[in-house]
C-alpha cells in the first residue's frame, strides 16, 4: 500500500519496525537457562537464610538452637537444589538447546550456588562456633571463594578430554565444605578440611562428570542429603548421627574420587609404556 501524499510503502515501514522491536537472538532465555537462574535464586536464598537465621539471632543473643537448626538445614537444602538445577540445566542444553548467554549464565549462578554461598556458610560458622576463630574463618571463606572463582574461570578456558573435569566440580565442592561444617569437628581440623577441599578445586585432579549412570547416582545422592538434612532440623530420632554419617561420607568420597583418579592416570600410564615396549620389540629382528 502506498501512502498518496509521501508515496511510502507502510507495509516496508511496519514490516522494519516490526524487525527492530524483535528481541536479539542472544537475547532469548532458553529452558536450561531458566534453570540455570533457578541455582542463582536457591544460592541467594541460601545466603539469606544463613543470615537471617543464624547470624542475626547469635548477634542479638538469641539461644535458640532449634531456629539456628532448621535455618542452616534450609540454606544446604537450597545449595542442594542449586545443584539439581545445575545438573539438569546441562543435561537439557545437551537435549534441547541453549542461549548464547548459556555458559555466561552457568558460571555466573555456580559462582552464586557454589562460591558465595558456602564461603558465607564458612564465615558464619566462624562466628557463631564456640571454639571457632573469627578472622581465620574468614581467611578460609576468602579461600574457597577464591577457589571457586579460579575454578570456573578455568573451567571457561581449558578445554578436556570428554566426560572429566580438571579439579573437583564446585558443586560437589560446595557440599563438601558444607559438609565438613556441618560435622562439627574441632575448629583446626574443620579449618584444614576446607582449606584442602579448596585446594582440589583448583587442582589438575580429574573427576568424571555427571553424566548417565553417574548422573542418577548423584540426583539420588542429593535427594537422600535434603532427607538427612530435614531429618536433623526436625530433631527426629537418630537423626542427628544420620546427619554426620552423611556428611561423612561426603567429605570421605571428595577425598578418594581423588585417589581413584590418580590410580586410573598411573596404570594408563603403564599400560602405555608396555604397549611401547612391545612395539619396540616387535620392531626388532
Amino acid at each position: 500500500m502506498i501512502d498518496p501524499d509521501t508515496q511510502a510503502n507502510w507495509v516496508a515501514e511496519a514490516e522494519e519496525e516490526d524487525d527492530a522491536e524483535e528481541m536479539p537472538l542472544s537475547l532469548r532465555l532458553s529452558i536450561a537457562d531458566t534453570l540455570t537462574l533457578g541455582n542463582a535464586t536457591c544460592g541467594f536464598m541460601a545466603v539469606y537464610f544463613t543470615t537471617t537465621g543464624i547470624l542475626i539471632p547469635h548477634l542479638q543473643g538469641s539461644q535458640e538452637s532449634g531456629m539456628a537448626r532448621h535455618s542452616a538445614a534450609t540454606a544446604v537444602i537450597l545449595m542442594l537444589l542449586a545443584a539439581i538445577f545445575d545438573l539438569c540445566d546441562g543435561l537439557v542444553a545437551r537435549k534441547l538447546r541453549s542461549s548464547p548467554m548459556g555458559a555466561e549464565l552457568d558460571n555466573l549462578s555456580d559462582l552464586i550456588s557454589f562460591g558465595l554461598a558456602p564461603a558465607y556458610f564458612v564465615l558464619v560458622y566462624g562466628m557463631v562456633a564456640d571454639d571457632a576463630h573469627q578472622r581465620v574463618s574468614a581467611v578460609a571463606a576468602i579461600v574457597v571463594l577464591l577457589a571457586v572463582v579460579l575454578r570456573l574461570a578455568r573451567f571457561s578456558c581449558v578445554t578436556m578430554k570428554d566426560g572429566m573435569f580438571q579439579g573437583m566440580p564446585s558443586p560437589f565442592g560446595a557440599l563438601t565444605v558444607v559438609s565438613i561444617v556441618l560435622l562439627e569437628l574441632p575448629f583446626i581440623p574443620t579449618l584444614l578440611a576446607i582449606i584442602g577441599t579448596a585446594w582440589l578445586m583448583v587442582s589438575r585432579v580429574e573427576y568424571p562428570k555427571p553424566r548417565g549412570v553417574l548422573a542418577v547416582a548423584m540426583l539420588g545422592w542429593i535427594v537422600s542429603a535434603m532427607g538427612l538434612l530435614a531429618a536433623w532440623a526436625f530433631d527426629a530420632p537418630g537423626g542427628q548421627l544420620l546427619l554426620q554419617t552423611g556428611c561423612a561420607l561426603q567429605v570421605v568420597l571428595g577425598a578418594v574420587i581423588p585417589l581413584f583418579a590418580t590410580a586410573r592416570r598411573v596404570n594408563t600410564f603403564r599400560d602405555n609404556r608396555r604397549e611401547s615396549r612391545e612395539a619396540r620389540a616387535a620392531q626388532l629382528p
